[in-house]
């Protein structure tokens, strides 16, 4: 057989991959691995850069590529027969990781190696990676005896279990939910679009009538502007309890046990290792140094925060009281009533906005802001092998004319597909004995597809998502870190991953930049001045209401993970309601089961790291500030930050990079003035 995953293809086949193709693959790769790691520590005690640490990376890095598409495409087109191929590697690789991590050859070969002479003459990046590797044996469990070792493989393949699982779960009972509506006047409110759209899902199951769902752009649309408060209110139940024991598919797709035994399999972990909890043990990797750090960070925020959530609060209930009737503001009127205010009070309608944020123009819009700020070139390439037809193809190039990255662009949801915005790498930067690796990137969003003719209408909102992973997409591409390890996102601490992607989100509320990427979709007539005071004047409505509410997510993530007691369980709803009583404003329905579906901490890497949103919130408004100093497409500026922050990768700690871009250690003012919250 002829298999796709292990051509040397400079891009994946991915039409071509089936899923008997893939369990043979990897099978065939970690061999390999194996291999070259025995083969290499026997035949030398003199480490070098060159025969230690290469061949490793070349042969990790035929892994990696072989995988990223299977795992991607898992996310994307996922089907019961891909979802089992990929479920029987979890294991094989979980444990080839652990086995690497627990070598003692390998990590006494890394000790040689930063104890010789060759390492004072490696360059930053290099050093990096050694220092990197000796620190994540450590975290692998190479100090603990046989049987610890062992039980911490156990563990760690459990835990990719789980979480794929839980993963599988949201998407089933996300799915698994739909609502056929054949009297348009229960869909009264919704804008034209809203409703072409619901009519078209509901053709696309040969249904006459609107088919409403609990993808994200259906279900947010209903809540923000269907007059009927009983569809508002059973659309948020089936939501809210996706993947539970509440709701309409009450204990089919639960998560609970799943949670229950991820927390504790994480706090044994990390116990196993030598730390108090699991909030600890995720701290090593990470530019905060204490868990007293994080906490302290997130309820200072929560109390500048507060007094203006409940602010925003009480406006709203009198606002929903007088002029909608509504005395007892319930969750599923937060989004309708708050649309209905930011009308009456700034006169502004997303769905006029909408109209001025076509993808037609957002996305060329987006490649010119980044022209503009780093010199770049971003074009489309057609004939490339893809995953769906709505995947589209992009090369960008320096202005020195050197390609610098690829991309691909997955954006509107659909069934099969994994909720939520992410990007992704499909091939890593690395240099090769005569050429140099190109990074290609995953760009994957889940916008209301095109209706009929026209084009794809973004909220501002979702321009902004666009942005905030276009930023990421960036710092993986434009890396000048030539050694995997450390080059684009790879080696970065994980609280300041999230820099280069917030960074990204101020130019969307600029009148300059907002000038090259909107344009009615019917008549290209530029967003009008009076439409663009109006989305600056409500740029922080409902700030502090917002700026609680991720605050609630993030001290619940890290609460959950490091106050876990073996004795008494997650105690998760427990610990969100004491969250809740300390920072939130709005209450949720007792049947509310957010953390059933909370997939960044329970399949997504944020475990005990949810807060980088708000730590790298920090860095990137205080970035953005010199930019509103000196210009906001400064060249000289935006250079600066090119070759300090997105060229660098991992290659060195994020805190030095963020020093040499800013001149000095990051303030939080520019956060607190961005969203309106100083005043």
């Amino acid at each position: 057989m002829n298999n796709p995953l292990l051509l040397n293809s400079a891009l994946p086949l991915f039409s071509k991959i089936k899923p008997e193709h893939i369990e043979l693959a990897i099978d065939q790769l970690l061999q390999e691995a194996r291999a070259v790691v025995k083969q290499h520590l026997e035949a030398t005690q003199n480490y070098t850069w060159e025969n230690l640490i290469e061949p490793l990376e070349t042969v990790e890095d035929k892994l990696n590529k072989a995988w990223s598409p299977v795992s991607h495409m898992n996310a994307v087109v996922n089907s019961d027969e891909l979802r089992e191929a990929y479920n029987a590697c979890l294991p094989k690789l979980s444990e080839y990781s652990t086995e690497m991590g627990q070598n003692e050859a390998l990590f006494n070969a890394y000790l040689t190696l930063a104890k010789s002479d060759q390492f004072s003459s490696l360059d930053t990046a290099q050093q990096k990676i050694i220092q990197n590797a000796l620190r994540d044996f450590r975290l692998s469990g190479i100090d603990l005896d046989n049987e610890k070792k062992q039980r911490y493989k156990e563990i760690s393949q459990e835990l990719s279990r789980l979480a794929s699982s839980y993963e599988e779960n949201v998407m089933d009972a996300t799915n698994a939910w739909s609502k056929l509506i054949t009297d348009e006047q229960e869909l009264a409110g919704l804008p034209p679009s809203a409703l072409a759209q619901a009519r078209q899902s509901a053709e696309s199951q040969n249904e006459n009538g609107w088919m409403i769902t609990l993808q994200f752009p259906s279900y947010i649309a209903v809540m923000t502007y269907a007059d009927n408060r009983e569809l508002r209110r059973e659309l948020y139940e089936a939501f809210s309890t996706r993947a539970s024991d509440r709701g309409p598919h009450a204990g089919r797709w639960d998560n609970t046990e799943i949670m229950e035994k991820t927390l504790a399999l994480r706090h044994e972990k990390a116990r196993l290792l030598g730390f108090n909890n699991y909030a600890e043990l995720s701290l090593a990797t990470k530019m905060a140094e204490t868990t007293d750090d994080v906490t302290r960070f997130l309820e200072g925020l929560a109390d500048r925060s507060w007094r203006q959530a409940r602010k925003d609060l009480a406006e709203l209930r009198e606002f929903a009281s007088k002029q909608y009737g509504i005395a007892d503001l319930q969750s599923w009127d937060m989004a309708y009533t708050s649309e209905k205010m930011r009308q009456h009070f700034y006169q502004l309608s997303q769905e006029e906005v909408k109209a001025y944020f076509p993808i037609t123009r957002v996305l060329p819009g987006l490649f010119a802001v980044v022209e503009k700020l780093y010199g770049l070139k971003i074009s489309e390439l057609t004939g490339f092998d893809s995953w769906h037809p709505d995947v589209r193809f992009f090369q960008i190039h320096d202005k020195n004319d050197q390609l610098r990255g690829q991309f691909y662009t997955d954006l509107y949801a659909r069934p099969k597909k994994r909720g939520g915005a992410w990007m992704d790498d499909c091939v890593g930067r690395k240099k090769t004995k005569d050429s140099i690796q190109i990074p290609v990137a995953y760009l994957t969003c889940n916008f209301t597809p095109p209706s009929g003719d026209d084009p794809a209408l973004l909220t501002h909102d979702e321009v902004i998502t666009l942005f905030h992973e276009f930023g990421h997409g960036l710092h993986h591409m434009l890396t000048q870190v030539n050694y995997l390890g450390v080059s684009g996102i790879s080696g970065v601490e994980w609280d300041a991953v999230e820099l280069p992607s917030q960074f990204m989100e101020n130019w969307c509320w600029e009148k300059e930049a907002l000038a090259l990427i909107s344009g009615h979709y019917q008549t290209g007539e530029k967003l009008p001045e009076a439409l663009l005071n109006k989305m600056l004047a409500a740029k922080n409505f409902q700030a502090g209401m917002i700026m609680v509410r991720q605050l609630e997510f993030s001290l619940f993530d890290f609460r959950i993970h490091r106050d876990y007691n073996p004795d008494k369980g997650g105690r998760i709803y427990e610990i969100l309601e004491q969250v809740r009583a300390q920072v939130a404003v709005v209450k949720p329905p007792k049947f509310n089961r957010f953390a059933h579906s909370f997939s960044h901490i329970f399949a997504g890497g944020y475990a005990a790291g949810y807060y980088s949103y708000k730590w790298a919130e920090v860095l990137s408004s205080d970035a953005f500030s010199l930019f509103e100093e000196n210009g906001i497409f400064d060249p000289e500026t935006g250079h600066a930050f090119l070759t300090h922050i997105l060229e660098q990768g991992g290659s060195q700690e994020a805190m030095q990079l963020f020093k040499n871009f800013r001149g000095r250690e990051p303030e939080i003012d520019a956060l607190l003035r961005h969203t309106g919250i100083a005043a």
